[in-house]
């Protein structure tokens, strides 16, 4: 087994434990608190599954660098590989009983994203990808879909913790989507929003405000499943997540006109 081959049976061992944990504690008693806002919950799963990514990742491999949603990562610099682990994205849901969750764990290798897993403990559905090889769910190649009529699509999106206050809020995207659009959705998900598009279930995705962590591993499913990602203006995609517009690939550009407001 090569040393990518490797590293992605890791990743998707990893996810599996974590999404485990997240399905025996899903709707059961839990500590929760709350990070840069009242509404950026977390929760003592999430701290759970981070823990024990990060464990055996720093036993079996100790070189790499680990960029962890909740801070107990080493993303030290220099290191040929480095995971970028989103531990329970959807934390919000998973505190309401909304079963909309997963473990994301993408990873670099000397700075280019080269794979992506993404698990679903509840509907037991495991996503990877790996560059130049294609996507896959449960073993099966996924393909973006093939809509070409924007009004014909299912989009989703969703909206920072700020939302209460900022006024750059998504709402008017939002808008013009509803009101353009055959659908749109706010899951809470961006790691399984993105391996829905890849999988053909929604034509594209917009968020504004993410981190790298809930990009990751989705970013990179839609690419190797044959759609588009780029930022709101249909530049190249930011890994830092600050921006992403991830479509079916005919969509796009009509998706960045609406994101324009032309």
């Amino acid at each position: 087994m090569n040393e990518s081959a490797a590293v992605l049976a890791l990743a998707e061992r990893l996810a599996r434990a974590a999404g485990a944990l997240q399905r025996e504690r899903y709707e059961t008693a839990f500590a929760v608190g709350s990070k840069s806002a009242p509404i950026d919950l977390v929760t003592e799963v999430d701290h759970a599954c981070e823990a024990l990514i990060v464990r055996t990742l720093e036993t079996e491999r100790p070189s790499d660098a680990i960029l962890a949603e909740e801070g107990s990562g080493r993303d030290h610099p220099g290191a040929r590989w480095r995971w970028i682990v989103d531990p329970l994205d959807g934390t919000v849901n998973y505190a309401h009983g909304y079963p909309r969750f997963c473990v994301s764990i993408g990873v670099e290798h000397e700075g280019v994203a080269i794979l992506g897993v993404v698990y679903d403990p509840l509907l037991d559905e495991l996503y990877h990808a790996v560059r130049g090889a294609g996507a896959w769910r449960n073993g099966q190649r996924i393909h973006v879909s093939h809509e070409q009529e924007l009004g014909r699509g299912l989009f989703c999106t969703g909206f920072a913790y700020d939302v209460h206050g900022a006024r750059d809020d998504n709402l008017d995207h939002f808008a013009a989507f509803v009101k353009s659009a055959g659908g749109v959705r706010r899951d809470g998900s961006a790691a399984l929003d993105l391996c829905y598009v890849a999988s053909g279930r929604f034509e594209g995705y917009w968020e504004l405000k993410l981190k790298p962590w809930d990009v990751a591993a989705g970013a990179l499913l839609v690419e190797e499943a044959g759609g588009r990602v780029s930022d709101l203006s249909g530049g190249p995609h930011d890994p830092s997540g600050r921006s992403i517009v991830a479509s079916n690939g005919p969509l796009h550009s009509a998706m960045l006109e609406l994101l324009a407001g032309r």
